[in-house]
């Protein structure tokens, strides 16, 4: 199956806490599915949940970012992190963006945004947005944004996650 005739399709999940430091509680925070959870919503006017990704943001395309946005935060954020990734990869989960440190006051992440809090480096070792490029078959996308109660100010050249694969493809 060639590229560009590969089903690209995209599941916005939202995790819904990470208490660091300052936002310890009683009680722990719901679990996604639960039903318990509050009404933080991240969404994207350029494709539905569960729909496929247009081409203008993959590597056959623009390779630009999609826009997405927020909101229903708890009053105690301080910052968000966002990672996308594709546990579909063949050589294990791959990320495609990492961006972390973006400021509470921020509820909106514009399509083709060039610098989104401070970027981590994604799987192909850069800052940066790099879109979906599956080498075959349906691959599935997740975006997750953290509510984060400080801030978590990493070094910019941090990798994905321990044992991760490094995207040298």
């Amino acid at each position: 199956m060639s590229r560009r005739s590969t089903k690209i399709v995209v599941v916005v999940w939202l995790a819904l806490a990470i208490f660091v430091n300052a936002c310890a509680s009683a009680a722990p925070p719901p679990l996604p599915g639960s039903g318990a959870a509050p009404n933080f919503v991240l969404t994207s006017s350029a494709f539905a949940e569960g729909a496929a990704i247009p081409k203008k943001y993959s590597c056959d395309g623009e390779n630009v970012s999609p826009q997405l946005k927020w909101s229903g935060a708890p009053a105690n954020t301080k910052s968000f992190a966002l990672i996308m990734d594709d546990p579909d990869a063949p050589g294990g989960t791959f990320t495609h963006w990492v961006a972390f440190d973006i400021p509470a006051t921020q509820t909106e992440i514009a399509e083709g945004a060039k610098s989104v809090g401070k970027g981590g480096k994604n799987g192909r070792g850069q800052t940066g947005y790099t879109g979906p490029c599956p080498p075959s078959d349906t691959h599935r996308y997740f975006f997750t944004l953290y509510r984060i109660c400080g801030f978590l100010q990493y070094p910019l050249d941090i990798a994905p996650f321990p044992g991760e694969d490094t995207g040298k493809r």
